[in-house]
This record gives structure tokens, C-alpha cells and sequence, in this order.
């Protein structure tokens, strides 16, 4: 079997402010292997927040080791943690965090200006371009964000963090401004993304959404007291045709 992608090794994250120490993170060490799908979830204050900006190189630990594809970047350089994210990690947020005045193809480009190899300008048009088709919106990508509906923001942000081919997806309540039909197709997307082997962390505070992953983690006061498979899981396609029928009684019994 192939080394983790992700090995945390007795990982701790402490805050000070003023004479305060707040532990935010108490010795988690965890393996991530390629082509998980994975949620992460626990209350405010578990740590999840912080735990995820440690495997995003946001932030760095206070003390452990973290070995991103066997490379310890636990204590390196701000310029070589931002190398990293523009590489090997693609970042999906809840709140989408498109540029309002530029086009989907435009905000998907963006992470390859800032790439260290910098793309001729058509390459990087065709790769933009493709990674909107893997998220169904290649009709839309000269549309700006006002011009599209919320699932397909997230849409082009799940392109936008795709771009670069990253090694792992970390997904901070990529559903939490979407309604509940809108999460499902955008869960549907994350579902097919993984199928194809792309590694996806998430953070999530909402159950139902953490069963279309395949294993979840529960966090509480920066450790983690639960890391199982998800046996129950949810499939997009199957509960968008539910939901669907749903509809389709719902308008003729009132017909």
C-alpha cells in the first residue's frame, strides 16, 4: 500500500493571548490515505477549524510532525507554505470567495497567475475551461457571480480549487449558504470528484451532509474521539431522484 498523502504525528496547536493559553489542538495524529472522503465535525471550539488550517498550511503547529506526501512541512517558510497550497492543495469555502467583476473563467484562472510556473495564457484559458466542464459549467463561464445562483458559485469554486490538479480538496461548510436540494448537487459533485480519486477533507457541522463522505472524524476539546466508515452513506444521484418523485407526487395531489 502506498504511504499516506496525509500523516499527522502527535500534532498540538497552542494560542496565546495575553498570560491565556488556549489548546486548541491536543496531540491528534491521523493518516489520510489517497482517495479518501472524508468529514470532519464537531462543535465550536473541537478544534476542527484548527485542525483543518494545519492541513490546509495555514497555520503551523506549536509541536508534531505533519508529512503532506511524505515531505515533513510542519515547521517551514511562509513563501514555501503558500507554494504548497498553490501546488498541492485546492480550497473550497462556504462562502464562495469569487471576485464580483470577473468572469467564472476569470476567478477559475485566478490560483494559475500565482502558480511559480506560469501558464502561457491560452493553456491556462484550456485548463480553466476544463476544469468548469468537470463541474457541469462550461455554458456559464463567461457569466459573472450576480449572474449565477448560489450552487453554481460553489460550482465554480470547486473548479477554481481543481485548477492547479491538487493532491487533496479541503472543503471549510462548503454547503452551509445552500439550501438543502442545492448541498445535494454539490455534494453529487464532490461524490463524483472522489470517484475519480481525488482526495477530499471536509469540514461539516451538518449529519446529513457528512454521510455522502466515506469515513468521518468527530472532534471535542482538540482531540479526536471518533474516526469510523460512514455505513450509512448518502448517494447525490439517488436522493436528488427521490427528491424529484417527491415533487412529482407533491404536484399532482394538488393538481
Amino acid at each position: 500500500m502506498p504511504p499516506p498523502v496525509v500523516q499527522l504525528q502527535d500534532i498540538h496547536k497552542t494560542y496565546v493571548s495575553g498570560e491565556v493559553q488556549v489548546h486548541a489542538v491536543r496531540g491528534i495524529s491521523l493518516a489520510i490515505n489517497k482517495g479518501e472522503f472524508i468529514a470532519i465535525m464537531g462543535a465550536s471550539g473541537s478544534g476542527k477549524s484548527t485542525l483543518m488550517n494545519t492541513l490546509g498550511c495555514l497555520d503551523q503547529p506549536t509541536s508534531g510532525r505533519y508529512l503532506l506526501d511524505g515531505t515533513d512541512v510542519s515547521d517551514i517558510g511562509r513563501n514555501e507554505r503558500a507554494d504548497i497550497r498553490n501546488q498541492k492543495l485546492g480550497f473550497v469555502f462556504q462562502g464562495f470567495n469569487l471576485l464580483a467583476r470577473t468572469s467564472a473563467l476569470e476567478n477559475v484562472e485566478l490560483p494559475m497567475l500565482y502558480s511559480a510556473s506560469r501558464l502561457p495564457s491560452h493553456e491556462m484559458r484550456a485548463r480553466a475551461m476544463a476544469a468548469l466542464e468537470i463541474v457541469g459549467l462550461t455554458p456559464r463561464h463567461d457569466h459573472l457571480p450576480n449572474q449565477l445562483s448560489g450552487g453554481q458559485q460553489q460550482r465554480v469554486a470547486i473548479a477554481r480549487a481543481l485548477v492547479n490538479q491538487p493532491h487533496i480538496l479541503l472543503a471549510d461548510e462548503p454547503t452551509g449558504n445552500l439550501d438543502s436540494r442545492t448541498s445535494i448537487e454539490v455534494m453529487g459533485v464532490f461524490q463524483k470528484l472522489n470517484d475519480q480519486g481525488i482526495t477530499i477533507v471536509m469540514v461539516t457541522h451538518e449529519l446529513d451532509i457528512a454521510r455522502y463522505c466515506k469515513r468521518t472524524i468527530i472532534m471535542r476539546d482538540g482531540v479526536i474521539v471518533r474516526d469510523e466508515p460512514v455505513n450509512d452513506r448518502l448517494v447525490a444521484d439517488d436522493e436528488l431522484q427521490k427528491l424529484r418523485q417527491a415533487e412529482t407526487v407533491a404536484k399532482l395531489t394538488h393538481s
